[in-house]
Parts: structure tokens; C-alpha cells; sequence
């Protein structure tokens, strides 16, 4: 399961939030919107408009993409459902496949931002959580009780535990194995669901798809129009948003806001950005290799699909999303009817203040990419082999000089 630096993260933005405080002056006549009359400095105008490409070029578009994905998702986990054993159709289960790695793309270009609503909702475990508990998954599906509970909205299911929910049980129930039990990256044999089963993707389905839903309304919410249907669905589940993330980050050191100044919230950015850094490499490459924070080779993230590397490189470019903005011709097609080019990014902030720095931060994220890339599937064979070794390891250290650059990135908004 996927554990988080708490204490790092909550060190770094204290540290950040007073030296932000100190951005607050009375050199200039610029207010902020809003402000009742405090005048900011040159850095917090700077970062306001970063601030707000930020939330409404990246942020919110990310988690459009993903929460409409995970929509066509359920439509189509729903659809082998109501077909039935039998008259499921080997087109049909491609089809949820690459709904699944349509949204698996997204929500893994989402990592660097797992503050908000992903971490106060719990949502980051819930629909995120590896290796499956696969003895209880086959209690669970043995439950006649249970079994009869499951419903198709994914309310009961999401009693469940963490290990039993989630992208990586769709994933589970969609791609096939080996016979030595290695993912093969193809959609399952048609002629192996049940009746239980095809229950069970369905509400796993739908309770992924209102965790999606929840995300993308947290951020848009006061900041862009959002789908009734998708007010509507959280309604029902009782899952409406207690804040407005976005509004609250766009407007940040106004009344009602978490973060104190626009310094803050960018601080903000790169803790979250340097979490996924870490937890890239010590944890997600470095756990199976032998090479990470714990000693686990089963400790593979997206096994079935052989989706591994592809997860890694994009919570790279997550990283890269967030502090350059969007790289057209670089991050995929996924992105291009959702996320947007940024006009004003932080990286250009830190190069006109500190070119070098930005230099090292854009060098060491392309790097780690491409690092990570000369990596091979299926990981877990990969992970463990001494030919692939050095690669691993490479890649590692270019998570772990990432890491570095963004603590360097931290260090020049504090001094500011």
C-alpha cells in the first residue's frame, strides 16, 4: 500500500507558509483581487498568475479527463455485466480496456498533486491501493451475502477494503494472466468471467468513477461550469465537496483560503511534486528492485495490464505538467482535448529569477523520463533481473535528482 512522507510534507509547507508571509509589502500599489487593500510584492503577482493557470490549465482539466474516463469506464464494465456469461464479446473487453488506460493515464499525470480533496477524502487509497488482496477478493466473490449486496452504483462496495478497490481491480478483472501468473498486457479470455465477477467489476467500476467524479468537482467547483449530471451523481451518493479547492488555491491569502499567500501554494505544488519524485523511485521502481525503501517483489503497480512503466513516465510528466505546464508533442495525445498549455508557468517564474536552477529542474525531469523509459515490461519479471539492473537503478537515482532540483526550486520562492 502506498504510504506518504505526512511529516516531510507538513515541515516543508510550515517552513514555506512563514517565509511566505514575508512576500507580503507595502512597495507597490498592486493589490490583490479581493484582498481588502493589502499590497503584494512582484513575486506574489508573478505567482497569482501562475497560480490560476495552474489550477485551471492543469489541475482541473486532469481530473476532467480522468472523472469523464472512468464514466465511459463504468458504461462499459456495466454493458459486460447486462450481456452475461456467455455473450461476452472479446471486442467488448478491449473496449473497457482502453477506457481503463484512457483513465489510468490521467489519474497517473494527476500524482504530483495528491494534496486537496485526494488526500482530506482518503481518495488516493481508495482508488490507488496495490498489491490486490487477492484471497480476500476470492472470499469475497465465494460471500453469497456479500455477493448479493453488491450493487451497480458501487455505494456497498465501497465498505470494502482498500486492496479489493480501486483502478487495479478493474485492472485485475480486465487483462489476462500466464500461466506462471504474470500480466500479459491483453484483455482476459472471455470464456473465464462468472456471474460474480462481472457483479463485481461493475460496482468497482462505478465506486472508481465517483471518486474520479468527487476530484474533478473538489477543484472545479467556483472555478469552471461543471456537468449537472456529475452534481447530480454526488448528490445522490452524498458525496458533494465540503470546499472549493481551486477556488480556495486561485485566491489564495484571502479570507477562506488554506493557503496563506501565492508563495505558499506554489510551495505547495512542489512538495506535491517531489512526494511523487520519491515515492517513484524509493517506492514504486525501488520496492521491487531491492533498491527502494522496503525489500518487496511484489510490490508492482499496474501488474496486469503491464502498465508499470507507462505509470511511472507519466507521474514524471505529472511533475512536468505542473511546473512547466503542458508539453504539446511530449506527454501524449491522453491530454490534448483537456489539459492546456499554460500561459504563465512556474518555471518561467524561477528562470527569470534563478536561470540555473530552472535549467537543472527541466533537465533533471526530462532525464528521469528518460530514464525511466529505457526500463522494460513486464516489471515483474524485469524488476528482479540482473540485466536490468543498472537500468533500474538509473532510474532511481534520476527520480532522486529530481527530487533534488524541486527542494533547490523550494529554496529559491523562500528566498524571494
Amino acid at each position: 500500500m502506498k504510504v506518504k512522507n505526512i511529516w516531510k510534507r507538513a515541515s516543508f509547507l510550515l517552513a514555506g507558509a512563514a517565509l511566505a508571509m514575508g512576500n507580503v509589502a507595502c512597495s507597490d500599489d498592486n493589490n490583490a483581487p479581493g484582498d481588502g487593500g493589502e499590497i503584494i510584492d512582484e513575486q506574489e503577482q508573478t505567482l497569482q498568475l501562475v497560480t490560476q493557470d495552474y489550477v485551471e490549465k492543469t489541475i482541473i482539466p486532469t481530473y476532467r479527463g480522468m472523472a469523464d474516463a472512468t464514466m465511459e469506464l463504468y458504461d462499459k464494465c456495466l454493458a459486460l455485466r447486462n450481456a452475461g456469461v456467455g455473450n461476452i464479446t472479446s471486442d467488448m473487453v478491449q473496449d473497457a480496456c482502453d477506457s481503463w488506460e484512457k483513465a489510468r493515464r490521467y489519474w497517473e499525470l494527476s500524482e504530483a498533486w495528491l494534496y486537496g480533496p485526494a488526500a482530506d477524502y482518503n481518495i488516493d487509497p481508495h482508488i490507488d491501493t496495490w498489491p490486490l488482496d487477492r484471497t480476500a477478493m476470492e472470499n469475497m466473490l465465494n460471500n453469497e451475502q456479500q455477493m448479493n449486496n453488491m450493487d451497480e452504483d458501487g455505494v456497498f462496495i465501497s465498505t470494502l477494503g482498500e486492496s479489493l478497490l480501486g483502478f487495479h481491480a478493474v485492472e485485475y478483472m480486465l487483462y489476462g494472466m500466464d500461466e506462471n501468473g504474470i500480466g500479459t498486457g491483453n484483455p482476459r479470455n472471455v470464456n473465464l468471467y462468472t456471474t460474480q465477477e462481472l457483479i463485481y467489476l461493475t460496482a468497482v467500476a462505478a465506486d472508481l468513477r465517483n471518486q474520479c467524479v468527487r476530484l474533478e468537482v473538489s477543484w472545479a467547483d467556483g472555478v469552471s461550469d461543471i456537468d449537472q449530471d456529475k452534481w447530480d451523481l454526488l448528490t445522490e451518493l452524498e458525496l458533494e465537496p465540503t470546499r472549493q479547492y481551486g477556488y480556495e488555491m486561485i485566491n489564495s491569502g484571502q479570507l477562506g483560503s488554506t493557503w496563506v499567500s501565492y508563495a505558499d501554494a506554489m510551495q505547495e505544488l512542489l512538495v506535491g511534486a517531489q512526494d511523487i519524485a520519491d515515492e517513484v523511485g524509493g517506492l514504486k521502481i525501488g520496492n521491487p528492485t531491492g533498491h527502494g525503501e522496503e525489500d518487496d517483489p511484489d510490490y508492482i503497480e499496474s501488474p496486469y495490464s503491464l502498465n508499470s512503466i507507462e505509470d511511472f513516465t507519466d507521474n514524471i510528466k505529472s511533475i512536468q505538467n505542473a511546473y512547466e505546464g503542458y508539453q504539446i508533442g511530449v506527454n501524449g495525445n491522453v491530454a490534448d482535448d483537456y489539459i492546456q498549455p499554460v500561459d504563465h508557468s512556474l518555471s518561467a517564474y524561477i528562470n527569470s529569477v534563478a536561470p540555473d536552477t530552472d535549467t537543472r529542474m527541466k533537465n533533471a525531469i526530462q532525464a528521469a523520463i528518460d530514464a525511466i523509459q529505457q526500463m522494460e515490461e513486464p516489471f515483474a519479471q524485469t524488476a528482479r533481473d540482473p540485466a536490468y539492473d543498472a537500468i533500474n537503478q538509473a532510474a532511481i537515482a534520476a527520480c532522486t535528482e529530481v527530487s533534488n532540483a524541486l527542494t533547490e526550486v523550494m529554496n529559491v520562492i523562500a528566498q524571494n
